[in-house]
């Protein structure tokens, strides 16, 4: 056997007052607990501002910020938005001129339609797939097809033309509607979609080359809308993929052409962290200026807390009554 290992001296270590370090976590920043009779504010103001908490109170002062001064908070938001029962959270954001500006992809449109047209939408896959019946059903793939000539004919991009028609169509549930939010308040809308993604996709009537073109202006307005987000607030809810690329491309051609698009907030929302989320809106679009937030949790808890703490900034409770 070799010479035996001498244990390290850890008395050698140089050591410091725990006052004189300091730490990333401060009891300056810890919840506080509310009594009984708190009110919204009392609670929000309990929230630590450490981690998520502290993101949170950023992306709701970030929005405040934005509409205060005039500069735009533009949704982006994939289909389970709508599915998790929110559309009249954010067709109130709409109306108030909180969100303006709008972009969907084609599960968002279906769920909205379906909402506004029978006040119920998410059938049940695993009960019609095995049958062949699952995405056919007849009202909704007319509908899609209907807006898609309806844009052709106004020469107009399909989201524009989806808000209008879930709007003027008198459809019993169109106050639970976004995108018919949308088209009473002026809000622009825009829908992105893949092609054969959608169940919408399989009905006859659907012109593919109308699609094409009504998507390929919604893109270019898009790209015009993300031209105008500096200073502003741009926010991806739900959509893990389509969104976030669609974004990124938008961005890279306004700036090639000479708009930094400097000094925007871009926060990601949604119950699980995604690779595309959190590098195309969250880090990539902020690297030299600007900030990223990222935020886990449930769209039908993190949706309704920030309209709440916005409205309450933005909007006293007598103004509100």
């Amino acid at each position: 056997m070799g010479e035996p290992i001498v244990p390290f001296d850890f008395s050698r270590l140089t050591r410091e007052k725990l006052a004189d370090r300091g730490g990333k976590v401060s009891v300056r920043d810890f919840a506080k607990p509310v009594r009984g009779d708190a009110t919204f504010e009392d609670w929000w103001a309990s929230l630590p501002r450490i981690l998520a908490g502290r993101e949170l109170r950023e992306l709701v002062e970030a929005i405040v910020a934005a509409r205060t001064v005039g500069r735009p908070v533009h949704l982006a938001m994939g289909g389970h938005v709508v599915k998790v029962g929110l559309g009249p959270v954010l067709a109130d954001l709409i109306e108030r001129q909180v969100i303006t500006a709008v972009s969907v992809n084609g599960a968002f449109l279906i769920h909205d339609f379906e909402v506004a047209a029978v006040g119920f939408t998410s059938e049940d896959v695993d009960a019609t797939l095995g049958s062949g019946r699952f995405g056919v059903s007849e009202a909704t793939g007319q509908a899609f097809a209907d807006i898609v000539d309806r844009a052709a004919e106004a020469t107009t991009g399909l989201g524009n033309a989806a808000a209008e028609f879930l709007a003027t169509n008198d459809l019993p549930h169109a106050d639970a509607s976004v995108l018919a939010a949308c088209h009473r308040a002026g809000v622009p809308v825009t829908i992105h979609v893949a092609v054969g993604t959608d169940v919408v996709h399989l009905h006859p009537a659907l012109h593919a080359a109308r699609l094409g073109t009504a998507l390929m202006h919604d893109f270019g307005v898009f790209t015009t809308l993300v031209s105008r987000l500096g200073g502003g607030v741009f926010v991806n809810i739900g959509s893990a993929v389509l969104m976030p690329e669609v974004f990124l491309k938008a961005l890279t051609a306004v700036r090639n052409t000479g708009t930094a698009v400097e000094d925007m907030t871009c926060a990601n929302l949604d119950f699980i962290r995604h690779y595309r989320p959190l590098t195309n809106v969250v880090t990539r679009p902020v690297a030299q200026s600007g900030r990223g937030i990222n935020l886990v949790g449930h769209h039908e808890i993190m949706v309704p807390l920030i309209a709440a703490a916005v409205i309450r900034q933005l909007w006293s409770p007598a103004e509100d009554e």
